[in-house]
């Protein structure tokens, strides 16, 4: 599938990042059995670049790992199959938007001892999961449901804990 991934990067070392986004992301839409070609645009910025878009998009006064802004409402499971939400003029599905602090990455896959690069490609499967509808905000089923989603994608491209 040719999807489209506009990568933008704020911080230096960023690029070395890029690869790897190519990847993942696709594998993840595959995973969830989008049908049709997809554009997601990623930010790769430090804490204070996230935190300043937490606050300005979710008024959230505080740096995160990564954030999420799906242009459509797909329910879970249930992902673009057909070009109905396609952009005229490019033919792709605009998933949506997904920033990733790289400082934020870098101190969590040493925290869980995994590594950056493991790190920036659960971070991006994370976010493909918000963009095609997922949500944890429950600590019951919604949370489970993702988790698992999260866990077999990983596995699939060979990235587990």
């Amino acid at each position: 599938m040719n999807h489209e991934l506009l990568i933008e990067t704020e911080v230096d070392g960023a690029e070395e990042y890029a690869g790897l986004l190519r990847q993942v992301i696709p594998a993840a839409l595959e995973a969830e059995g989008v049908t049709v070609p997809c554009e997601v645009d990623v930010l790769l910025t430090d804490d204070a670049g996230i935190h300043q878009i937490n606050l300005e998009q979710r008024e959230v006064d505080r740096p995160t790992d990564v954030l999420s802004f799906p242009m459509f409402e797909f329910a879970p499971g249930e992902p673009p199959t057909d070009d109905a939400d396609a952009d005229p003029e490019t033919g792709l599905v605009p998933l949506g938007d997904m920033v990733i602090s790289l400082e934020r990455a870098r101190a969590q896959g040493e925290e869980y001892g995994h590594g950056t690069e493991r790190e920036v490609a659960y971070l991006a499967v994370h976010s493909v999961l918000h963009l095609l509808g997922y949500d944890h905000l429950d600590e019951g089923p919604q949370k489970a449901q993702m988790r698992a989603r999260e866990d077999a994608i990983m596995e699939e491209i060979g990235l587990t804990r």
